[in-house]
This record gives structure tokens, sequence and C-alpha cells, in this order.
């Protein structure tokens, strides 16, 4: 147990109680969690009225939750539509139009982007395509170094795709550097994070070699299949040139899955979307605002905080982590509301497809491993403000609390008290009714999946041709595939993983297979 928990812990030396300590914090989601499916289910077969009372309440307070739902998503959208209008490296060129806020860059010029791109047995078309929208970007190709990152385990199939890949790239940017991951180096899991440690170390050898200031660097870690849009970089440069602390800040954009949105399988959509949706919605929150999948910071802060965790999962969350404990509280994750496209799950097979989305679910729940970390580091910084403490910490555990139990609740234990409350509960006004009221509250919640699915058209990519205009109404009919994704994909993965980790069975880093439908136009 000692020696399982430690290679979870951050890297330091941890005293016998300390460990113990951290030990019992990896319990506390799932107990959490647990607790309130058995113990809805025992009250509702010991106490059925108290039990109806909770469920009424709760079908209200979940009606709210859908009411700001539909008004975060309608602003995070609004703002996206008029950030993708904007010439973002027309602006930054104007100087009239930008006020420098950075003590160590005076002009757009001085910036350097350094991209990440790990990748572990991807196939060639899609690091190519991830390259090629680096290489379609507005921003400058001589201000851009590139570091593809393989893996040593990849074998000759990664070489060969990122040899051909810098034969044809590798002199259209500043520097194109490709890194090689060793495998089995000590207390490391293998995947992204590992990886793009990797790269960023071999990078910052390079960077020092060329003396470029650290300060004039942002670092973007890429998913491999991410495409970024023509102005993502550029608009990236703008925030950190011009906010008012960009040292400790990192830059989030909204996943939208439209690679191969088109291709990809009604529950592969609509689960793809939703994930959309979520990012969204956090991003008119900015204060909860933590780091996703892809995103930007500045190198200095990375060289920093000691690079990316290599023995963590979800290296794209807890990379914020690191730099708010490391920066006493001084961090933030600024929201970009401008897209960057990603592939949604395809396979060959509709079984296969649904195997793969709950996998790549189970991986992004199992961040669930950063409340441990996150509590265990509150505890011991002095130097972090009790108010950022506790909303931090309420934030985390309700997110993934409401994740794996919301949806069971609002499905199923609407029926427990009735079912389990025995004969004399039954024959009670309440018993009648708690379905029907349970489902009227639910049926006007259905007004904010209404929205969703208008919204959802609204994001989609130009329609290929071969896809008929009226195919459209198929997509909206779709939504009403939510209530078994919600639950399959988003509240059974969401338990897995607290479980997991409350039993001391972590997980290990899954690679989502990518697959693409080459047009024949």
């Amino acid at each position: 147990m000692k020696s399982n928990v430690l290679t979870r812990m951050p890297a330091r030396n941890f005293t016998a109680a300390e460990i113990k300590l951290y030990g019992l914090l990896e319990v506390f989601p799932g107990f959490l969690c647990w607790a309130t499916l058995g113990g809805m289910v025992l009250l509702s077969w010991q106490a059925p009225i108290a039990a109806s009372f909770f469920i009424i309440a709760f079908d209200l307070y979940w009606l709210l939750k859908t009411v700001f739902f539909v008004f975060h998503i309608g602003s995070s959208y609004k703002k996206m539509s008029e950030n993708l209008k904007v010439k973002w490296m027309e602006r930054l060129r104007n100087p009239q139009l930008v006020t420098y806020n950075l003590p160590h860059a005076k002009s757009w010029q001085d910036i350097y982007h350094l991209i990440i791109l790990p990748a572990y047995k991807e196939p060639y078309e899609v690091l190519r395509s991830s390259v090629e929208a680096i290489m379609d970007s507005s921003w400058p190709k001589d201000k851009i170094i590139l570091v593809l990152g393989i893996e040593e385990r990849g074998g000759e199939e990664d070489r060969i795709a990122a040899k051909k890949i810098k034969e044809e790239f590798g002199d259209l940017f500043f520097k194109f550097l490709i890194t090689e991951h060793p495998t089995g180096l000590w207390g490391e899991i293998p995947g992204k994070g590992s990886n793009a440690a990797f790269a960023a170390r071999e990078a910052k050898k390079l960077i020092d070699d060329l003396k470029i200031p650290y300060e004039k660097i942002i670092v973007s870690s890429l998913d491999s299949d991410t495409r970024v849009y023509p102005e993502y970089l550029a608009l990236v440069a703008y925030h950190y040139l011009t906010d008012p602390d960009p040292l400790h800040a990192s830059f989030q954009p909204i996943p939208v899955y439209h690679n191969n949105i088109w291709e990809a399988a009604a529950l592969s959509r609509v689960v793809a979307t939703s994930d959309t949706f979520w990012q969204m919605v956090q991003q008119s929150r900015p204060e909860r605002l933590v780091t996703f999948s892809s995103h930007s910071m500045p190198f200095k802060a990375l060289v920093e905080i000691g690079f990316w965790q290599a023995n963590v999962v979800s290296e794209d969350s807890r990379i914020f982590w690191q730099c708010l404990f490391h920066y006493n509280g001084n961090w933030r994750a600024i929201p970009l509301y401008y897209p960057v496209s990603m592939d949604a799950n395809l396979a060959p097979t509709f079984l296969q497809t649904a195997k793969n989305i709950y996998r790549q679910h189970r991986r992004w729940v199992w961040g669930v491993e950063n409340i441990p970390y996150i509590l265990f580091g509150f505890l011991k910084d002095k130097k972090i403000s009790f108010g950022k403490k506790l909303f931090y910490s309420f934030d985390q555990i309700e997110g993934f609390w409401s994740l794996s139990t919301n949806a069971i609740v609002i499905l199923f234990l609407g029926w427990l008290p009735p079912f389990l409350g025995g004969r004399v509960f039954a024959t009670t006004v309440l018993a009648h009714n708690l379905p029907f009221i349970t489902q009227t509250l639910m049926t006007i919640a259905m007004v904010g999946l209404a929205f969703s699915a208008v919204v959802s058209l609204l994001l989609l990519p130009t329609r290929p041709k071969d896809k008929p205009y009226h195919w459209k109404s198929w997509l909206l009919l779709e939504w009403l595939l939510i209530p078994l994704t919600g639950t399959l994909f988003g509240a059974v993965p969401g338990i897995e993983a607290q479980t997991r980790l409350m039993l001391g069975k972590p997980l290990g880093f899954w690679r989502t297979p990518k697959q693409r439908i080459i047009s024949k136009e």
C-alpha cells in the first residue's frame, strides 16, 4: 500500500504519516460517490418520505443547473463566434490596437511559439494534418519551434512517420525537432505527459543554445490529432502580450471534435459535442477553468515547475495544479473562446466505437486523481488563502461527485421510494405523485437539451457534398441519446475511476485510436 501510494504522490520525500494521509484522501471521492448511491437506496427503504423530498429537491437543483447551462453555452458560443471573425495576426501587427503589458517583449516579433506534439503509433495522415494546420497558421513560421515527440516503444513505424513529416515540413519552420522518449524510465507512466515532459526538456537544450529568453516563448502542448485554427497562435500571443500577468496564466481553447465528425457514428457525435459543451460552460466560468487536453502556457513557468509530471495520466489538468502550488495560488486559466479541432471517436464497428468512447472518458475522468493531490497540497501550503483553497476543493469534489452520481439519481432513484418504501408509503399521495413530479421537472429541463441540439448544428463545419441538407434533421434527433450517453459514458466510467482510486488500482494511460475516412473527391 505504501509503495503504491508513493508512486502516485509528487516526487519528494514524505513521512509515513503523510503517505497514509494521501492514501486516505484517495479513498474520499469514491467513498462519497458510493455513500450517495447507497445512501439513497437505504433512505428509500427506511425513510421513503425523506428520500422523496430529497429527490424532488435534487430535480429542482438539476433544473436550475440546466438554466445556467443554457446561459453559459449561449454566452460562450457568442464570444467564440465573435473571436472567429477577428484577424488576430493583423491586429497584432497594428500597434494602435495592442497595448503591451509584457515587459520582456516590445512587440509580437519578440515572441516564439514552441509547439509540442507528442505521438505514439499515430497514423501518418493524422500527424500530417496536425502539422499542416500549424503550417497554415497566420503566425510567421520563422517564429515557430515544432517538436514532434515520438516514443521508443513506437518502433520503426513511428520513426518512419516522423522522418517523413520532417522531410516535408522541417525546413519551413524556424526549428523542427524530433525527440524519442525512452521506454522504461524510472517513476514514469507511459503516456502523453511523460512524452511531452521529455520533449520539452530536449527543446529547452535547443532554446538554451539559441539563447532565447524563456519569457519570449509560449509553449503549446497539443494532442496528436489537434488541428489548430488559422488564428489560434496569434490569439494566444495577443493574450500573452496584453494580459496584466501573462507569466502566471495558462491559455485554454475550446476543443471541438470536427476532424472526422461527419464520418462518426451518432453515438460518437453526441458524446463529442457534449464534451465540447462542457468546455464551453467552463470557459464562461473562468474562475473554475482548469487546463484540459490541448493548451498553451509560458515556457518560463513550465521550466520553473519542472515540466509535466511523468507519473500521472491526467497531465493536462495536473499542470494547472502544479503551477497553482508553485506560485502559491497565483495562477489561473484564461479562456480563449476559440476552438481547436480534434477527432471524434471512430472505429470500424459500432461496438468498438462504444468501447473506445468508454475508455477515453474513463481516462479523462481519471482526473479524479487530482483531488488527493489538491487536498494534500492545500493542507501543506500555508501561503494560499483559505478562501481559494475552499473554493477549488469544493469545485473539484462537487464536479467529480456530480459526474458519477447525477445521471443515475435522475434516471433511476426517483422510482426507488415507491418500490422500496413498503405498503404504508405506497398508499400515500406522495408515492403516487413522485414519478410524475420527477418526470415533469425533467421534461422541463429538456428545453436545455433542445437548445444544445440547435447549438450543435451551428457548431458543425461545412456539410460535405455527399451529405444531403435534410440529414441535419437526423442530427437533431440524435440528442435523444443524451440520457443514455450521460449514464454509460459519464456516470459509469466516473464510478469506475473513483472506485479504482479508492481501492488503489490506478489506471494507466490509454491512447485513443485514431481513424480517418479519406475523401475520394
